[in-house]
């Protein structure tokens, strides 16, 4: 069996990587992208995603209609 060999010691980073300036000939590091519901730094208003307030705008519809109609079913049920 081999053994690996040792890793390469990394080099510190220069204080210009730290500050966001690259060095003349780096190749910039691509910007992380975030999901579309995902709340950023320029949403901080407090509210919630539009997608999840549709979702539960339609939720709630949707089981008040179904409790509605159970209602209705019982109503018409018990009358007899």
């Amino acid at each position: 069996m081999t053994a690996a060999p040792p890793a390469q010691p990394q080099p510190p980073a220069s204080d210009a990587s730290v500050s966001g300036q690259a060095s003349p000939g780096s190749v910039p590091a691509p910007a992380q992208r975030r999901r579309r519901d995902e709340p950023g730094e320029e949403r901080g208003n407090g509210r919630f995603p539009r997608g999840l307030a549709l979702r539960l705008f339609v939720y709630v519809v949707a089981g008040h209609l179904m409790a509605g109609f159970l209602f209705l079913l019982f109503e018409l049920g018990g009358s007899r």
